[in-house]
């Protein structure tokens, strides 16, 4: 074999069944070693062929998020693996297991400013833990198979740099053996939890905060914030692992946010963190902070945490529930009272009684998109506006899922993650929530998802404008500005591709369009035209944010009017959220 087809096979022994990628030149070796494997139906790897080579990192990294397992993505010189370096931004970031073949220019022509050169192996090196250029056919194997390593182990991006002359040449070492390694356990150190117990002993008001790590701990979580009765809020990333069958929710903090999350933790004599790495200090209160995370690095480095413990989840409270005593539920009864009446007003207000509204308030449509779906669909939101009806209106259940770039922040990342989503979850339902700022970007994997005939279903919240921006922009104090785009049938788009196609512009047809969308055969899109107006307003108004709005109002005022400012308060007014 060639050194193509020997890395080819270590990526099946792997268990890769698939590359999402554009050929290219200085790819074909390695194309041409995947086509003689004879595709995943013969133990081999298929080629998804998409239209960007950022749409196929992005599905790459779904479909390793979605599964845990090892998926790959491909890029030919220059410009090609370029294209990659967003969606492994985004891979790296989630944790997701990717690993990336960069091919390169001839090894001769290296540092002679040869047509398309660049240098991957040095371009990569921010968002790979592990980065490395194949010189040679005898060094080939054992990089190829410390890059599957430390992509599986790290829940990691790694990248591979290779020539086409290398690739192509003729293998000379042997194949490692690839034998995967069980993730460790992480128990807590028994002194820590000696503190802990005591401290939860000694507290009257628990709050617990969980984010991605507790996936796998659901009910272990819910026994303990039962002996404590301790409110849950989540992060988003948690939203999927800790929401469902859960009598103790109360939502989600962040400019995202719902619910009492934000008002629980700051009213808490005590804050436990389980399994996150929630960003954004401003909504984290200076309550007394205990912070459980694998990753040790990861402790106190978004607010000032009093008790920082190494463990896994699970093992910790597991530990912990035969230890800690019953607590009162006084603050719990009050924090989940609140919580739903907030969840009623609020935020149940857009979706009630608004069929005959125009135009369509995006609250409506991702409320009746959650009733339609199935129970174990999956998901995928883009950055945005898109992120905060799903975050609100989509119950996770146990059973499905929900994926996004939810800390990379990525425009377009809906699609290309929906395409990987169903290429590796052929039986599920799977749902592209996009923006039709993010649909517009990547546009073409449209092409992909109808060549391909993936049964994906876009939902396109079509507002002609970006929404969130704009909300960044008023806090700020600035008038909207750059935000609007003109008018875009992407419905006909769609049906020019060989999608099943509809446009909704009156909320009553939404159901009855939602629904034929879902049991449609092959790919499907509708497309929806929904109140450019309707901001999303976090769960906690501070004065800083009051008075950039106001700000920014009188600046609408002056430059275009009161009417636009009275549209705008009469979309939102029953989104503001109330005590």
């Amino acid at each position: 074999m060639n050194v193509a087809e020997q890395l080819v096979q270590q990526l099946v022994d792997a268990g890769v069944r698939r590359i999402y990628g554009i050929v290219g030149d200085s790819l074909n070796p390695i194309v041409e070693a995947v086509r003689k494997t004879g595709g995943s139906a013969k133990g081999g790897i298929d080629w998804v062929h998409v239209r960007h080579e950022e749409a196929a990192a992005f599905s790459a990294a779904a479909e390793a998020q979605l599964t845990g397992e090892l998926a790959v993505c491909a890029g030919s010189c220059g410009p090609g693996n370029m294209h990659l370096i967003n969606g492994l931004y985004d891979a790296h970031r989630s944790g997701a297991p990717v690993l990336a073949i960069a091919s390169h220019i001839p090894s001769v022509q290296i540092g002679s400013d040869f047509f398309q050169e660049t240098h991957p192996d040095r371009l990569f090196t921010e968002c790979a833990s592990y980065c490395e250029l194949i010189s040679t056919a005898q060094q080939a194997p054992r990089v190829i198979n410390s890059a599957i390593r430390h992509a599986s182990a790290l829940d990691d991006v790694a990248v591979i740099t290779i020539s086409s002359d290398v690739s192509g040449a003729k293998a000379v070492a042997p194949t490692p053996v690839y034998v995967p390694a069980r993730r460790a356990v992480i128990a807590p150190n028994p002194d820590d939890l000696t503190q802990l117990v005591k401290l939860l002993n000694d507290s009257k008001k628990v709050a617990i905060f969980a984010g991605l790590g507790v996936e796998g701990a659901h009910d272990e979580v819910i026994a303990l914030a039962d002996k404590l009765k301790a409110p849950i809020g989540h992060s988003l990333r948690g939203k999927d692992f800790i929401q469902y069958d859960n009598p103790f929710d109360v939502g989600m903090t962040g400019l995202l946010g719902y619910g009492a999350a934000a008002e629980g933790m700051k009213d808490a004599d005590v804050l436990l963190l389980l399994g996150t790495d929630f960003p954004y200090n401003q909504f984290l209160p200076d309550t007394l902070t205990v912070q459980v995370d694998s990753h040790p690095e990861k402790l106190g480095r978004r607010t000032d945490v009093s008790f920082p413990v190494q463990a896994d989840v699970k093992p910790l409270v597991e530990a912990l529930l035969p230890l800690v005593k019953e607590h009162d539920d006084k603050f719990l009864k009050a924090t989940v009272k609140r919580h739903a009446r907030i969840m009623n007003a609020p935020v149940g207000s857009y979706t009630r009684n608004v069929e005959h509204m125009k135009p369509i308030h995006p609250e409506y449509v991702a409320h009746v998109l959650n009733e339609v779906a199935d129970k174990d669909a999956i998901f995928t939101a883009d950055t945005g506006m898109c992120n905060v009806w799903t975050a609100r209106y989509i119950d996770p259940l146990g059973t499905r899922r929900l994926i996004g770039s939810f800390k990379h922040g990525s425009m377009a990342n809906a699609l290309p993650m929906a395409i990987g989503a169903q290429v590796s979850h052929p039986g599920r339902q799977v749902i592209s929530v996009s923006g039709d700022g993010g649909l517009s970007m990547l546009l073409g994997e449209l092409v992909t998802a109808r060549m391909h005939n993936l049964p994906v279903k876009v939902v396109v919240f079509n507002n002609s404008t970006l929404g969130m921006v704009k909300l960044e922009q008023y806090v700020g104090g600035l008038p909207d500005f750059g935000t609007d785009v003109h008018d875009v049938n992407y419905a006909g788009v769609a049906a020019a591709m060989g999608f099943h196609s509809r446009r909704v512009d009156d909320a009553k047809d939404i159901r009855e369009a939602l629904t034929e969308a879902l049991q449609a055969d092959g790919p499907a899109l509708v497309e929806v035209l929904t109140d450019p107006n309707a901001l999303s307003l976090p769960p906690e108004i501070k004065g800083e944010m009051l008075i950039g709005f106001a700000t920014a109002m009188s600046k609408v005022v002056f430059n275009r009017g009161a009417g636009e400012v009275v549209s705008m308060a009469t979309s939102n007014m029953r989104n503001i959220p109330r005590p």
